[in-house]
């Protein structure tokens, strides 16, 4: 067996070598003049520089209708034609002077710069441009997050990316490992599609710790759409689809460095870099290292409240165009990590087992080829094909105290997609085909888990447009699963523009994914708990409907942006993971009865003051699923919760301050009655606040900025049950709902050299 899986290893990896020109780019320049294309770029603070930087989020519009569009993460848009051509079109972007051109019959491709405004001395007036806001022309509802966003708070990795945003938590499974879960509409991020630029990211065998496996100093932007998403992508979202953008070749600093370190002793470096190196043939490499080797215990419990880290990440990335044939891009990455905890004892020399002290320990390697090629049709001028392709290796060995667990999974992933429009722009379609290779090979304790998933599938989408004021978009996929048979995946999403400033969507659609047992839950490895599996797990299956309205007004003389949302889950099959009705165990068996989200959620972001923005949102969540033949909340599921954000900047950006409020409500505790030494642990988890703050100081091309987390200290009483004896059946380090660790205080250094000529060269 083993010798087929490699030959199959090895077939993979030739095929992706022979196909390795291949990337899938949606965001193509038109060839023909049925659509008008350009890019937008931001005029550069210091007149003495040369480069212009393209800007994200520009609103694109026909004047005096509602037919518009946003640039892209590099600046570039499409919008369909004005019926009367010539006509004057409008770029717009907060902070900046409006800029209306007027487009003839023959303009196909155009370029607009547009300048900061400015008052009568000269001074700039207008606010920044927002770090996070919601698409106003995106049918399904998608939550922007910039790199301006990132600069708000120390985003040294993915998981830290989100703690400005209401939309989504960031968990520890425990109190021991570091591993981090994120959660959206109140369920796990198992459930949320996770991807990099299209790409499988986190999944399988990376659940645990692959939040951390994303340096944030290499994040462009983030992408996070709620309910059903595309069927383009595959069957596995339930609750949402979160898609990370990268740093590219063709956009990205020419040189950027950033140092972070803390007063826990953790480190970290980034270095990216970029080179032209013919005007169609660009590369780009990132480099990031981490490094953490002081244990800290703050609350006295002999265990560590942080793990040791050591980890480097390096990435080669390049960008290859055929001007009006094909636009491609490929690259490896590879990742290295090791990390260490437990007892402070174990840490500082000590051995691990009976008599000794607790250890955990953690080795991962991983490694990814990915390629992506759209191609143009030279007889189609709205057709394109689009080929994505990536091979990945993880590898990962891994003890809880007692508890061993290694494993490891060669990931193949292929997505051909072929769009073109019928009759009219009105009118498209995609369609296509993809397949994913899963291997895993597992080993917990004595018990040795083996399994080969091949997926192939088939995809239709249709998507309808009338006069941008109404978008529907409706998608059907069939996936063939090897083991579970067939997966049969409709999903509908409408938009539409009640008025100019306020927009109605509605969804829905269904999702499948298939659980890996351990590695979604390694949190209970750090616990004497024992596992039973009662039965054969089946893949989970739910519905997802949601509905969203998005209101934009001004107040106080500035724009604002008020938003409702509602999102429902309905589970046909769930794993569910009982740790309520047996002590000392957790059982693993299927849904019988009912299990179902409802998330409520309004956010509001405004200016009340130049340069001075303001976010304040609430989320209420319903969870229930039914355990041991009862229907209750699911646990660690906080009941509500609140975000209160503010941002300012002075007048030449020379300083900005951010502070962030997290209002966390309670969360249902299971039941620990049977448990001696968790006498005094509550049966819901507290109402909590937590606190951040940053201030930046720029000059030049340097950024120095100074911070802190869980500014008012607040942490978690008892983190570890029995942590003084943590090899009896009592002990449990599982039952996490609040922080770990207590306040913390950064410092960290930025450098950057932006490129000197425009990212595009147009011909």
């Amino acid at each position: 067996m083993k010798k087929n899986k490699e030959s199959i290893n090895v077939i993979f990896v030739l095929m992706f070598m022979v196909i390795s020109h291949c990337l899938f780019a949606q965001h193509h320049h038109k060839r023909d003049h049925e659509h008008v294309a350009g890019i937008v770029y931001e005029q550069p603070v210091d007149e003495a520089e040369e480069e212009l930087v393209p800007l994200a989020g520009a609103s694109v519009y026909w004047l005096g209708t509602t037919m518009g569009t946003i640039t892209d993460s590099q600046g570039r848009f499409d919008i369909h034609p004005h019926d009367n051509l010539p006509h004057r079109l409008v770029i717009s972007f907060v902070g900046f002077k409006n800029d209306t051109i007027f487009i003839e019959q023959d303009d196909a491709f155009v370029e607009v710069i547009l300048q900061q405004s400015q008052d009568l001395d000269e001074v700039i007036v207008s606010a920044r441009k927002p770090g996070a806001h919601v698409s106003g022309f995106e049918p399904i509802h998608t939550e922007v997050i910039t790199s301006a966003e990132f600069q708000r708070a120390a985003c040294c990795n993915l998981s830290e990316a989100f703690e400005t945003s209401a939309s989504i938590d960031v968990e520890y499974t425990d109190a021991v490992s570091g591993a981090q879960q994120i959660k959206l509409l109140g369920l796990a991020g198992t459930y949320s599609q996770l991807l990099n630029e299209n790409f499988p990211m986190i999944r399988g065998l990376g659940e645990p710790f692959g939040l951390s496996y994303v340096p944030g100093p290499w994040m462009e932007s983030i992408y996070i759409s709620k309910g059903s998403a595309s069927v383009v992508n595959g069957y596995e979202s339930i609750t949402g689809q979160i898609n990370v953008e990268l740093k590219k070749p063709e956009t990205s600093e020419k040189l950027f460095y950033n140092l972070y370190v803390n007063d826990f002793g953790r480190l970290e470096s980034s270095l990216n870099t970029s080179v032209d190196i013919t005007d169609d043939f660009r590369t780009m490499v990132l480099l990031h290292g981490e490094y953490l080797n002081n244990p800290v215990d703050h609350n006295n419990n002999s265990f560590a409240d942080h793990p040791l880290v050591q980890k480097i990440n390096f990435m080669n990335r390049y960008r290859y165009d055929i001007h009006g044939v094909m636009e491609s891009q490929f690259g490896v990455r590879v990742m290295k990590e090791d990390r260490s905890g437990g007892q402070v004892g174990y840490l500082n020399g000590g051995k691990n087992g009976i008599g000794h002290y607790y250890g955990f320990g953690s080795n991962t390697t991983r490694y990814e080829l990915f390629a992506k090629t759209g191609f143009f049709l030279q007889n189609q001028p709205h057709g394109s094909i689009g080929t994505i392709f990536s091979y990945s290796h993880h590898d990962h060995q891994s003890y809880y105290g007692l508890n061993d667990y290694d494993g490891n999974q060669n990931t193949f992933y292929a997505n051909i997609i072929y769009e073109n429009i019928i009759r009219t722009t009105d009118h498209k379609i995609n369609t296509g085909i993809s397949y994913i290779y899963d291997d895993y090979d597992e080993m917990f304790n004595d018990s040795v888990f083996a399994r080969e998933e091949s997926v192939p599938g088939v995809f239709a989408e249709y998507t309808y447009s009338y006069l941008d004021r109404l978008t529907a978009i409706a998608g059907i996929r069939a996936d063939f699963h090897n083991i579970y048979n067939t997966f049969i995946t409709p999903r509908l999403h409408l938009r539409y523009n009640i008025t100019e400033s306020t927009t109605l969507r509605l969804s829905a659609g269904k999702g499948y994914r298939v659980p890996n047992l351990i590695a979604e839950n390694t949190g209970l490895l750090v616990s004497a708990r024992q596992i039973h599996v009662q039965e054969e797990i089946k893949p989970e299956e739910a519905w997802n409907y949601g509905a969203t309205l998005t209101q934009n007004f001004d107040i106080f003389g500035n724009e604002a942006t008020f938003s409702v949302e509602y999102f429902r889950t309905d589970f046909v099959n769930q794993l569910i993971v009982d740790i309520d009705n047996e002590p000392f165990t957790a059982l693993f068996y299927n849904l019988d009865g009912k299990s179902y989200s409802n998330s409520y959620q309004a956010e509001l972001a405004f200016e009340p003051l130049s340069r001075f923005e303001i976010t304040v949102a609430y989320r209420h969540t319903d969870v229930k699923q039914t355990i041991g033949e009862e229907l209750v909340r699911k646990p660690f599921v906080n009941l509500y919760r609140g975000l209160l954000a503010g941002s300012y900047a002075t007048a030449n950006n020379k300083w900005q301050f951010d502070l962030t409020a997290q209002f966390n409500g309670p969360g249902r505790i299971p039941e620990l009655d049977e448990n001696p030494e968790a006498f005094d642990f509550p049966d819901e988890s507290p109402f909590y606040t937590i606190l951040l703050g940053q201030v930046t100081y720029r000059f030049n091309r340097f950024d120095i900025y100074l911070g802190g987390d869980n500014l008012a200290n607040y942490r978690q009483s008892n983190p570890i049950i029995a942590s003084h004896d943590p090899f009896s059946e009592n002990f449990d380090g599982s039952m996490i709902w609040g922080p770990v660790s207590g306040r913390m205080f950064y410092l960290g250094l930025k450098y950057e050299l932006s490129n000197l000529q425009p990212p595009y060269q147009i011909k």
